[in-house]
């Protein structure tokens, strides 16, 4: 198929053939303006190199930056832009330099909880900027914030993707929470242009750092239950469950919601997708308290993205406890899998639900996801009502096609304004 840049390259207008004698040599004058204008645009996109780095590579899916990066990088190449993307050498056994006309570039780390994504972005920056081909660079993640100095320094425009409030998450607590907070802050200083996911983080951005951003979400793909009977690998029925998807870390919350589940009247299924891939005493807490009953089911990771959308497509209700992030890709998952969905009240599920309209909410306790469980046993046509209207609040700004074209004028824009 014909990439975008060909297409509107290999337009050829002949306004004489079609329009009549009297205006077709103005128009003729306006359509080549307008076909100078076409090219000059396919050309600038043509001469792009769009350096990713952040991740833990392609096509490696393990969170959102992952998925992020495979969706953008995906639709980049299509329209004619070439894509670097940086990735971890320890998580790839098989290392092809190109897949899907992506450019692969592999590089080590110090492999530890705290060092593997500083030393493997700082290295991909050097090797970056150093690269003469890379005409743009896109870092994902705020700790990356202090490296935005090297590609400052060395001229290359740069694009951060800023996380969640991370220096809130109990996960970091003292020195990684400061550093979290130091890393952002530098962000807002090192770096050409600055990108948040929802405009509820711009808010937080601008409040805290007096600084703008562009707001672009992350992007969805709807898709319908193909074989509901891959959900019986863990002897589960259709709407006989409810279901959390996330990393078993206490900014998740999934300890209130599971507490909270198990003092409800429910006689359906929790099940908790998800683990962490470290020692952790809250992980261990998390397991121990699943076993005290049998309607807990505690999955570990679900590596089979099949098996996992149809635990989304046949849940009962999806509950999102996540508390200190922007826009949610495991939320905006539940969202385009057609989930209903309960969710914690904070302004980033609120701004992504559309008030109430699209989701129900709980308060951060156990009372209220209580409550609420039991509310939703005696109301499964309230249920029903949200499961078939969710996807109605994916609006254009979660479309990936539409989140690409915000990419791309985002770095012709930064074309434009370097010197």
């Amino acid at each position: 198929m014909q990439s975008l840049p060909d297409l509107i390259c290999s337009v050829k207008l002949r306004p004489k053939a079609y329009i009549g004698a009297s205006h077709g040599v103005h128009c003729h004058y306006l359509l080549n303006f307008v076909q100078k204008i076409a090219v000059a645009t396919c050309a600038m996109i043509i001469g792009m190199k769009i350096a990713i780095i952040g991740s833990r590579g392609y096509p490696y899916v393990y969170s959102g930056y992952e998925t992020f990066v495979k969706e953008l990088s995906e639709r980049l190449v299509k329209r004619g832009v070439e894509v670097r993307v940086y990735c971890h050498r320890g998580l790839f056994e098989n290392r092809p330099a190109k897949v899907n006309g992506i450019e692969l570039v592999y590089l080590p780390s110090i492999e530890t909880k705290i060092l593997s994504q500083l030393s493997h972005s700082f290295l991909a920056m050097v090797h970056c900027c150093f690269s003469r081909s890379v005409s743009h660079i896109l870092v994902v993640n705020t700790a990356n914030g202090p490296f935005g100095l090297i590609s400052r320094l060395l001229m290359k425009p740069t694009a951060i993707n800023l996380d969640g409030m991370e220096w809130l998450r109990p996960k970091w607590r003292g020195l990684g929470a400061r550093y979290f907070y130091f890393a952002s802050w530098l962000s807002t200083l090192l770096y050409d242009r600055l990108v948040n996911d929802s405009e509820e983080m711009r808010k937080v951005y601008l409040d805290l750092f007096k600084k703008e951003s562009t707001v672009i979400a992350y992007g969805a793909n709807i898709r319908e239950s193909k074989n509901p009977a891959l959900i019986q690998k863990w002897d589960l029925t259709p709407g006989g469950y409810y279901l959390i998807v996330g990393r078993l870390i206490p900014d998740n919350n999934s300890d209130i919601v599971l507490k909270g589940f198990l003092k409800s009247t429910s006689n359906r299924k929790l099940v908790i997708v998800g683990d962490v891939p470290f020692q952790d005493e809250f992980a261990r807490q998390m397991k121990a308290e699943a076993e005290k009953d049998d309607r807990i089911i505690m999955t570990g990771y679900v590596t089979d993205q099949e098996e996992l959308a149809e635990l989304y497509h046949n849940t009962y209700c999806y509950i999102h406890g996540h508390e200190f992030g922007g826009t949610n890709p495991t939320m905006l998952k539940a969202m385009a899998y057609g989930s209903a969905i309960l969710a914690l009240d904070t302004k980033f599920t609120r701004e992504m639900l559309q008030g109430d309209d699209f989701g129900l909410f709980f308060r951060k306790s156990e009372t209220s996801v209580t409550d609420l469980i039991n509310d939703l046993e005696n109301g499964p046509d309230l249920v029903e009502s949200y499961r078939l209207k969710i996807r109605r609040a994916l609006t254009k700004k979660y479309d990936w096609d539409h989140v690409t074209d915000q990419y791309l004028s985002l770095f012709q824009e930064m074309t434009n304004s370097s010197p």
